[in-house]
């Protein structure tokens, strides 16, 4: 698998495919070949711990040699989003505003997006800083469309931010000529806006890097995955996002028998040559239904054996 030998490997697809299993197997397996490798969890269910059968949390934690893990928790992330806000903001505005520009804040926490902005936030300090302590990260992602909210943010805030900064600018322009002084005024607003344009720019381009960045989709030989996942690699290559990896998971062993599972190989032989037909210009990695769930370091082992670099 090419996509190993990244340094950003993004795990996305349909919720139940065996995602959170797969990320941790690639984990697992970058590991094992000798790279500091961080696994971060973004979807809000949280499986990670569960596989490894430890808690983790929202602080990174190693849990085996040269391998760590992070839960990232929506409500703190949110609650450390709006009190940089407020730090922020604090001398900008004046001190008899500050009580009920907090106050509003405090009620912002509970508007919809708001965990999505802390999780990109987060996301993005990961991706800029965190990765300076480690050879690989791993993010294990929610569901699809989640996914591509995330990844296709920078974007759009750029655009947003740009249009905030050219009020601002017009504004500013606005006040120094009231004043007279032909001076620019002090914006630190201004400044806030200008340097979140910057790490969502740097981001953006670590995303857009394909020498640094890989993504992968897992799905199953069914029709709705296959369907959510053409949609959402449709959609990815609209951004410049290109999804070259697709992991067919729990595909029924050659030696599965029962009069049940033969019929369901029949069944499934039809969604493999779709697939097939589908996905014709990615690279398609096969992992068979195990008999177990994967919930022990001996199993996930053994499920890894498929994700080996190269």
């Amino acid at each position: 698998m090419d996509v190993l030998a990244k340094s950003i490997i993004f795990v996305g697809g349909k919720g139940g495919v065996g995602k959170s299993t797969s990320a941790a197997a690639i984990a697992w397996r970058s590991a094992k070949e000798g790279h500091k490798t961080l696994l971060i969890s973004t979807d809000p269910a949280h499986n990670v711990g569960d596989i490894f059968n430890e808690k983790i949390g929202g602080k990174t934690k190693e849990i085996a040699d040269n391998l760590y893990a992070l839960e990232i928790d929506p409500e703190i992330e949110t609650d450390n989003y709006i009190k940089t806000v407020k730090a922020n903001i604090k001398g900008t505005v004046h001190s008899s505003m500050m009580e009920e520009v907090n106050r509003q804040l405090d009620t912002a926490k509970a508007s919809p997006g708001a965990d999505e902005a802390a999780l990109f936030d987060k996301l993005i300090h990961i991706i800029l800083e965190e990765r300076q302590n480690f050879d690989k990260l791993v993010f294990d992602t929610a569901p699809t469309g989640h996914t591509i909210r995330l990844l296709t943010l920078p974007e759009l805030m750029g655009v947003w931010i740009d249009g905030l900064l050219e009020k601002r600018r017009k504004t500013n322009e606005n006040y120094s000529q009231l004043l007279n002084d032909g001076e620019p005024r002090e914006d630190p607003i201004y400044d806030v806006l200008r340097e979140r344009q910057e790490r969502f720019s740097k981001a953006r381009d670590l995303l857009l890097n394909e020498k640094e960045t890989g993504f992968i989709f897992v799905l199953n030989p069914e029709r709705l995955p296959i369907l959510e996942t053409k949609k959402a690699l449709e959609l990815l290559h609209n951004y410049q996002l290109h999804v070259k990896t697709l992991i067919i998971n729990k595909v029924l062993p050659e030696e599965a028998d029962g009069e049940f599972l033969m019929e369901r190989k029949k069944h499934e032989k039809k969604y493999m040559h779709q697939i097939e037909e589908t996905f014709s210009t990615q690279k398609l990695v096969y992992v068979p239904l195990f008999s177990q769930d994967i919930i022990s370091k001996k199993q996930l082992e053994l499920f890894s054996e498929y994700f080996k670099e190269g």
